[in-house]
């Protein structure tokens, strides 16, 4: 066997540790900054898988009851390939804690 056949089947530790964005946003303020963040970037689908990501942190089963979607459904409507209805955004964030304020952009 080569060198290259050996190193290719060597396990890589720094690769196999799971990244699992809801074990950091641990308090109101961190999910503040990571959901501002996110906005400004302004895209839809990062923005949806965002609010996934703090659903779970927030807890999911409890998101789930307060909306009036099935965790199943909630899932699938926050993985951030989905299109979720303006609606449901809505109910998800009020189920949070949050809501919406719109502001103008600022220029330079």
């Amino acid at each position: 066997m080569s060198s290259n056949s050996q190193r290719a089947t060597k396990p890589n530790p720094i690769n196999d540790i799971p990244f699992d964005m809801a074990d950091y946003l641990e308090d109101d303020e961190a999910i503040s900054l990571y959901l501002n963040s996110v906005l400004q970037d302004g895209d839809s689908e990062e923005i949806v898988r965002a609010l996934g990501h703090i659903a779970r942190a927030k807890g999911i089963s409890q998101i789930a009851i307060e909306t009036g979607l099935g965790k199943n459904s909630l899932y699938k409507a926050l993985n951030g390939t989905a299109a979720p209805k303006f609606d449901t955004i809505l109910r998800v964030l009020r189920a949070m804690g949050m809501g919406l304020q719109m502001t103008k952009p600022h220029t330079s």
